[in-house]
């Protein structure tokens, strides 16, 4: 096991004291940056960087990046809820680690859906059927994994399948 434990540290961002969401850093006990490129090749780092090492991932709903020594998650609910995500990602970097050996490391960010490429596939008639006010929001949202085809009540099943087939490449863990 390499990860055994941490510290977090919850706050609110001090310029805007009226949030409701919470951020958390949690400094890690044992340095994990040999680990990182084969936590990137198992959860598709959404940015990767080489030196010094870290990778930002999409998971839970957050953008959670993984430095050799802490773990920074944005956007919580509350402490509960940054314990259960740091829980998890415990057990991805330990496993990514005890199978390192079948695990062809990564040291690249994953590729990305592009927002012009899911705004072809689209109507593009800024219908607002789907509760957004352009396609190119729409787009946007489905870069980022928060829409799916399905949920544009403009598109054909012709048209759903080929932005299904466009985003299934790739990995949301939403």
């Amino acid at each position: 096991m390499l990860l055994k434990g941490w510290t977090k540290e919850i706050s609110r961002a001090a310029c805007r004291p009226e949030a409701q969401t919470v951020h958390c850093i949690a400094h890690l006990d044992q340095p994990i940056g040999a680990a990182i490129p084969y936590l990137n090749a198992v959860l598709g780092g959404y940015t990767y960087i080489r030196e010094p090492p870290s990778v930002t991932i999409r998971a839970h709903g957050k953008l959670i990046t993984v430095h050799a020594d802490r773990i920074a998650i944005n956007a919580l609910r509350d402490a509960e809820e940054a314990e259960k995500i740091l829980t998890w990602l415990q057990g991805e970097i330990n496993n990514a680690w005890e199978k390192q050996h079948e695990i062809e490391p990564m040291y690249q960010a994953a590729p990305q859906p592009q927002v012009f490429q899911i705004l072809k596939l689209l109507p593009r008639n800024n219908c607002g059927k789907c509760g957004l006010a352009t396609c190119m929001v729409f787009a946007a949202l489905a870069a980022e994994g928060g829409k799916k085809a399905g949920q544009c009540p403009e598109l054909d099943s012709a048209g759903q399948e080929k932005l299904n087939a466009y985003l299934g490449q790739f990995r949301f863990d939403w």
